[in-house]
């Protein structure tokens, strides 16, 4: 599968730091990859169920990761970064038929939008982007090979239905740190199926969907036909992408339990290598308006509605980078607003071709953005520079240029190239 073009960004002088990340399964933060390393720093990032794209939650997550992989970029890291879509699954299968909608139409609608708010937001594209229908052949061998040695097993209804029983897995619930009867909660809210008769535990997850009339199925070989689990599909792209341990796992804080903690003990009993991810990483909830902001309550705030309003894309990723991404916040007109007026004022700055030492700035954008990228202090960074200049405050030679370069083009080509905001003139 295709993903969207890929944007330009400015080299920087120097280096950055090695970055710092709150790992959710040990609680606390830790470095991730040391500046030098040889071989690629692995991240894989949880992409759409593309049938309702791209609400800011979606936008705020993919920006958190962007950022990830920017500030790895500009300390010397080579990096590859896996991305997937879930291009068939219940929720998909359930808007095309509430809609009257083919359902692959619907996806692949969906996912080109996707794509578009992703350029427009200048989100760098992931090495590989992979759709879960292209990776049924992979699915289906690793989901049989669980099976062959004991660490799957059919229910005994005739569905066809194939779990994984979590007694197998030994690291199950290290990611999340739950007790069982809060994952029991939120395995029945986040799709799972606590209840359902002949499982060996009500946590066991699905990894094989026997077909079932009137859905989509595909040839499973000794699997019978149907269609991959959601856990088991993410396993399995990052195994055949990225090798048997990676260094983030990223996404939702939503999808801390059950998908992530089902994923990688997937992966971990695949490869009998543990752990799957060094660092599990989660981005905060995005509301409106002090409201949960959901499909179910309308509330939904679509980047393909505010672009088409006008609204430059360059805002909406500031608005998602002024709280730090692990928070939940909430998403307001006046958040917007505020966004659009600093989007202004560093353009303004930036456009006086003047003003102090820019060196200062990138200095200070590197060590925010490596402790936990702390946006909101490096946004208040660049803010401190674009006062000075709007201001009159040209105190300072402008140390820290590239070659000859004005302090505003470095600072420019820093806020570029570190929180993907381009500051060119519309």
């Amino acid at each position: 599968m295709d993903s969207w073009l890929a944007v330009p960004v400015p080299a920087l002088p120097g280096t950055g730091a090695t970055l710092t990340l709150h790992d959710s399964a040990r609680g606390r933060l830790a470095p991730t990859c040391e500046p030098g390393r040889l071989h690629p720093a692995t991240m894989y990032v949880c992409g759409i169920t593309p049938y309702d794209a791209t609400h800011l939650g979606h936008a705020a997550t993919m920006i958190a990761f962007d950022v990830v992989q920017r500030v790895w970029r500009d300390s010397g890291l080579p990096v590859r970064y896996a991305q997937n879509v879930t291009d068939i699954d219940d929720p998909l299968l359930e808007r095309a038929a509430r809609d009257g909608e083919d359902w692959v139409a619907l996806g692949l609608r969906e996912t080109a939008l996707f794509r578009q708010d992703m350029e427009a937001l200048r989100i760098i594209p992931p090495t590989s982007y992979v759709g879960a229908v292209e990776s049924i052949d992979h699915i289906v061998s690793s989901v049989s090979k669980l099976l062959c040695n004991d660490l799957a097993y059919r229910l005994e209804d005739g569905t066809g239905d194939v779990y994984f029983p979590i007694a197998a897995a030994p690291r199950f619930g290290k990611e999340s740190n739950l007790d069982r009867t809060e994952m029991l909660r939120l395995f029945a809210e986040r799709g799972g199926d606590p209840h359902r008769a002949g499982k060996r535990d009500p946590l066991d997850p699905l990894l094989w969907r026997g077909q079932r009339a009137g859905e989509p199925a595909w040839d499973g070989g000794d699997l019978g036909q149907g269609r991959p689990g959601w856990h088991i599909e993410c396993a399995v792209i990052a195994l055949q992408e990225l090798g048997e341990t990676i260094d983030v796992q990223g996404g939702g804080s939503d999808l801390l339990f059950p998908h992530h903690e089902c994923s990688a003990v997937h992966a971990e009993v695949l490869t009998g290598r543990a752990p799957f991810a060094r660092h599990v990483v989660h981005a905060g909830m995005i509301g409106f308006d002090g409201e949960k902001m959901s499909k179910s309550k309308g509330n939904l705030v679509l980047v393909s509605q505010l672009r088409a309003e006008g609204v430059d894309p360059m805002a909406v990723r500031l608005a998602l980078l002024a709280d730090h991404y692990r928070s939940d916040r909430m998403w307001t007109g006046e958040l917007l607003a505020s966004a659009q007026r600093r989007l202004g004022r560093w353009r303004t700055a930036v456009g006086t071709g003047r003003g102090p030492a820019g060196g200062t700035v990138l200095s200070a954008v590197r060590q925010c953005l490596a402790d936990d990228l702390d946006t909101p202090g490096a946004l208040a960074a660049v803010d401190a520079w674009a006062d000075a200049v709007l201001a009159g405050a040209m105190g300072g030679a402008s140390g820290g240029s590239r070659g000859g370069a004005s302090p505003s083009t470095l600072v420019a080509d820093c806020v570029d190239a570190l929180l993907g905001v381009s500051l060119a003139q519309r």
